[in-house]
């Protein structure tokens, strides 16, 4: 074995060893839905309410495992979120299976080769489109935003169903966003109208909707979630998609 110190003096054979990296697997039986699984990437939905990763054990990412099948690649990889979701945000998370496969959905979400739909439902009048282009902390963010359906409301005056389109991926970017043109979203206890917070339903905000090329396969791949049931107390949502 070589070491810092030692001369090379010509014709010896150089060979490096990476040692194999454990990775410290710490599990979390909570039940997801697996919207799409092969050995590279997994879709999954995340509920509202659960952090997509961090130091606690109930977390997404932890549950991971417990919801997937192994890899058998040669660089698998516990299962690991590619990207996040708020804490209060339902919907779609994208999931590398292995080193390559994840490091290749990081770098589409970089290059904004990743397109997500989410839907949301809004507080007051508002366009019927639009393209929203505030900063969020002094960095550029655009959001397209369609209005789907509307209903008075005697306590809101009028609640939107809007079908949102992010081209960038700040964060919170859809919800400061909606707070810019004074359209929050219902249930938004951070970014809404304090008078107008809607307690005990949580944020009406899911991620519905991803585009992407497998990193792969290179097949395109399209994957859709079910929208939470709460929605349906307010509208129908599957007229609404039918005219989206």
């Amino acid at each position: 074995m070589a070491t810092t110190g030692t001369y090379i003096r010509g014709g010896e054979q150089i060979v490096l060893t990476i040692p194999k990296i454990y990775e410290r697997k710490v599990e979390s039986n909570i039940p997801l839905r697996v919207l799409f699984e092969d050995e590279h990437i997994a879709v999954v939905n995340k509920p509202a309410g659960l952090l997509t990763s961090g130091n606690q054990k109930r977390t997404l990412a932890n549950a991971l495992a417990h919801n997937l099948q192994p890899s058998e690649l040669e660089d698998a990889i516990h299962p690991h979120p590619a990207h996040r979701l708020d804490y209060e945000t339902s919907g779609i998370v994208l999931v590398g299976k292995s080193r390559s496969s994840l490091a290749i959905l990081c770098q589409l979400f970089e290059s904004k080769e990743i397109f997500k739909t989410y839907f949301a439902v809004t507080i007051g009048e508002m366009p019927a489109k639009g393209e929203i282009r505030t900063p969020v902390k002094g960095q550029s963010a655009i959001s397209k935003y369609k209005v789907l359906q509307r209903v008075d409301s005697e306590r809101f005056g009028c609640l939107n169903f809007v079908k949102l389109e992010p081209e960038t991926g700040r964060r919170n970017q859809l919800r400061e966003h909606l707070k810019s043109i004074g359209n929050p979203i219902l249930g938004d206890k951070k970014f809404g109208i304090q008078e107008l917070i809607l307690k005990g339903k949580g944020l009406y905000l899911h991620a519905f909707a991803v585009r992407f090329t497998h990193p792969a396969t290179h097949m395109k791949i399209e994957v859709c979630s079910e929208l939470p049931k709460k929605y349906y107390k307010i509208f129908s949502p599957e007229e609404a998609l039918l005219n989206k």
